[in-house]
Parts: structure tokens; sequence; C-alpha cells
């Protein structure tokens, strides 16, 4: 197949590993990169021997496919203009910053028949989605994600910033609706809340605890599944898998239970994820994380937001 022109807009400290990515990716070709500071631009796209732009309007009809890497309140507008003229797009999380822009971007791309894609992209984790097959009705969660205050996200709080990958993930990997929920928040180092404490209770009846934080010194994002007949313990960052399973119905010894430890991928996830998107835009087909699915995660997001106590 003919390698897919693409662009990244915003390359600041994500965009630029986009670009990276898409510049030796096999099915690449990265045309251009978009950013609002020249000198940025100018650093990136000459790094990987591509046009480089400040404008929008400079870029289109140049390219089939983008990633949108900007300030999530420039998501909708940036991703609107760009469908419209056809373009496929990735649009980095949180989607939008509304429900009614995220239901607008699915629909333009329905109408345009064009990828949407947003960058959820622990579920392109290796041990993710290695795990992914083991996940059976599972009855409680843990996931805790902690990691060092960015001054570049304090427009927004901890829960769209980091907690909304792990709200993606729980909503994947349950299959129910979401039918209570506690939250609570604390605000230390910016005007939006920097730790938050969330306990979600579905439909069928599994609870899942949330913890996120931004003002930890070190970076530390696991997640625990609890399930009638096995346990699973996924590190993100160290992109680890542990399933421990019995291997009979009643547990006498230690012996009586099986540690599994599939082989993962070594590629980063992000690699994973652009893979994905350029494979579907090649082959005309639907994203793995779909704009509902980003639509979705908003839409808990703001619920938890909503009854957040403080």
């Amino acid at each position: 197949m003919n390698k897919i022109k693409t662009a990244v807009i915003g390359v600041g400290s994500l965009g630029q590993h986009h670009a990276r990515i898409l510049a030796k990716h096999p099915k690449s070709e990265l045309i251009a990169v978009v950013d609002s500071d020249a000198k940025r631009a100018e650093k990136i796209g000459s790094s990987y021997n591509a046009a480089f732009y400040t404008k929008l309007e400079d870029l289109k009809q140049k390219v089939q496919a983008v990633v949108i890497s900007v300030p999530t309140p420039a998501h909708y507008s940036v991703a609107k203009a760009l469908l419209e003229s056809g373009i496929n797009c990735l649009v980095e999380k949180p989607f939008t910053s509304t429900l009614e822009e995220a239901q607008e971007l699915i629909e333009l791309a329905k109408r345009k028949n064009l990828v949407l894609q947003v960058g959820h992209v622990e579920r392109f984790n290796p041990a993710v989605m290695g795990a992914a097959p083991y996940v059976n009705s599972p009855r409680f969660i843990e996931v805790d994600r902690l990691g060092p205050f960015d001054p570049r996200t304090s427009h927004i709080g901890v829960v769209l910033d980091l907690m909304i990958h792990d709200l993606d993930i729980l909503l994947t990997l349950v299959k129910s609706k979401v039918i209570g929920l506690e939250a609570y928040g604390a605000r230390v180092l910016s005007d939006h809340e920097d730790i938050a404490k969330v306990r979600l209770k579905f439909e069928n009846r599994c609870i899942a605890d949330i913890s996120a934080s931004r003002i930890s010194m070190e970076k530390y994002r696991r997640i625990r599944i609890f399930q009638p007949d096995s346990y699973i313990s996924i590190d993100y960052a160290g992109k680890n898998l542990k399933i421990y399973r019995k291997k009979r119905d009643v547990i006498e010894s230690f012996s009586d239970i099986e540690i599994i430890k599939p082989k993962l991928s070594s590629q980063e996830p992000l690699y994973h994820e652009l893979d994905h998107f350029l494979s579907c835009v090649q082959e005309g087909k639907q994203p793995i994380v779909t704009g509902e699915h980003g639509r979705d995660a908003i839409e808990l997001g703001l619920e938890i937001l909503n009854r957040m106590e403080f």
C-alpha cells in the first residue's frame, strides 16, 4: 500500500513523539507539523525533513491523516476544521471539553466517512492488551495513577488529565453501566483537583476504586483486577503483567495456583496506537478507540467532577 501522508498539529511534549514515530513508520510519510510557536514548529519539522507551519490553513489539501495534540480547549475547533476538509483524525485525550462538542465531531466523521480515533494510549499498552483475554467477570478493581505536577495541564484537573485513561480502561474491561459513584478531591497546587479518589459501582456488581494524583515525585501507574478465579496485576509504566489463577476449585497450597506471565511486545504504546490509526485509514475500518469511547470517558469524568466533594 502507498504511504499515508500525515501531519501532527501541536508538537509540544507529546506531539513531538507523535512526529518522531510518524516520521519513521513504514505506513506514514510525515508531510508537515503545525505549531503556534514558529521556532518549535521549525525545530521539529526540520528534525524530520517535514514542512512546518504556524497556521492550520497552510496544511489543508496536503495530507490524508493528522494527529491533533494541541491543548484540550482547541481539540474541537481543530478537529472540526480538518474533518470538514476530509482529513482523518486522531485526537488526543481528553477528546473534547464538552459532550456536545464530542457528539458533533462523531457525527461529522460519520457523514464524511472518516476515521476518528481518540488518543487513549493505555489501550495500546502491551500489558493492557495482554491482560484483556484473561479479564472475565471482574468483581473488584483497584487503580493507582500518580505522577509529578506539570504546569502545562493546570487548565484541567487530575480527573480529565490522568484519571480519564483509567475511566476508559474500566469501561472497556468491565463492560457494564456505572450505577453509582463517590468522588473526593483536593486542590493543592492548582485551582483544580490535584488529587482524586473515586469509587465506581457497576450494574454487574463490580466495584472499582480509583486514585489519581499529580503531586507525586515519582510515576506509579498500576491496576489490580480481582475476579472469581484469578488476580491480575498490571504495571502500566513498566509494561508488566502477571496473572495468578486457580488450578482447581479448592486451594490447598500455593502449588494450586498458576502464575502466568504472558510475553509482551517491547514496542512503545504510542507506536501501537499510531500503527492502528494508520491501518484504519488504509483499510477504511473503525478504530478500537472511537469517538464514542472518548465521549463516554468524558461523560463519566464530568459526572465525577459534578459529584466530587472537597
